[in-house]
């Protein structure tokens, strides 16, 4: 993601961040972030225009990886550990090449 990107998440549907494809993903994360988790026929159909089966496996997995940490924590009460405090984390730079 960009810094772009990660400023305009909270507004990505209104935002020339993102693609059509990346606004799809999160509408499509959101959908199976909620109770009861639920995609529509309509968003699923959009996302296999750009993505494979395979490709869509591997979305949903990691989606649903992350709702299974969020709601483990909240079992455990793990309270944010504050690295986003503020307003955004920080992407670290790759090195430059033969560095």
């Amino acid at each position: 993601m960009t810094e772009a990107q990660i400023l305009d998440l909270a507004r990505y549907r209104d935002s020339d961040a993102f693609s059509a494809l990346e606004k799809a993903v999160i509408d499509y994360a959101v959908a199976l972030s909620q109770t009861p988790a639920n995609a529509s026929d309509a968003l699923i159909a959009r996302l296999r225009e750009d993505l494979s089966d395979q490709q869509l496996v591997e979305l949903t997995a990691a989606i649903a990886w992350e709702n299974f940490r969020a709601r483990f924590n909240r079992g455990f009460d793990v309270a944010a550990q504050g690295f986003s405090a503020g307003a955004v984390c920080p992407i670290p730079e790759r090195p430059e090449a033969g560095r």
